[in-house]
């Protein structure tokens, strides 16, 4: 177990939380046996903390269009790609489950052009990788190829929004030096028993 902090910015008891804050990490913690350091860093900023996790599940908890793991799948490579320790390695444990694969979320961080995913995945990740390092250079060839794919306008939108959402959450997770969870390095690594 690490001793390390959770955060170099002040992490607030739970007693200390808004109740709404408070419910909303003892609902994940109730759901994945324990809390996400994200739920703990984040909520020292209350109204950045639920602005931050209604956009995230707004991206993350849809049951139509892209698939939840395929999701994930952008998460873990552009965090891979922006060298997010605490998101490829809570996210990567998100996508192992996810995709019912212990090896893919590795794959995907370290290079997903070599993974174990489709076609159509690997064109999923190369614009969500666009979006998440050089935005500026998206052009309609990028649209052209992801139509080619049988992704849907709204599809798209995904694929950049969760690109572009964890470009931030990266970037807030590497300015608070937040620590992963010992849990996730875990976490659909083998089968349940």
């Amino acid at each position: 177990m690490s001793e390390q902090a959770i955060s170099r910015f002040p992490v607030p008891e739970l007693k200390d939380l808004p109740v709404d804050i408070r419910e909303k990490i003892l609902a994940v913690q109730e759901k994945a046996g324990f809390v996400p350091n994200v739920f703990l860093t984040l909520a020292h900023r209350p109204d950045e903390f639920r602005a931050f996790f209604a956009y995230h599940d707004a991206l993350m908890e849809k049951n139509e269009g892209l698939t939840k793991a395929e999701r994930e799948m952008i998460v873990v490579a552009t965090s891979g790609a922006n060298e997010c320790l605490y998101c490829v390695v809570a996210h990567g444990a998100i996508l192992r489950i996810r995709a019912k694969n212990p090896r893919v979320a590795d794959q995907v961080a370290t290079n997903y052009r070599k993974a174990e995913i489709t076609p159509r995945q690997r064109a999923m990740l190369d614009f969500a990788m666009k979006v998440a390092l050089a935005a500026a250079t998206v052009d309609e060839a990028d649209f052209a190829v992801l139509r080619e794919h049988g992704f849907s306008e709204a599809d798209i939108w995904d694929i950049g929004a969760i690109a572009a959402f964890f470009a931030m959450s990266n970037r807030l997770a590497n300015l608070s030096s937040m620590r992963p969870n010992d849990e996730f390095y875990l976490m659909g690594r083998l089968p349940k028993v």
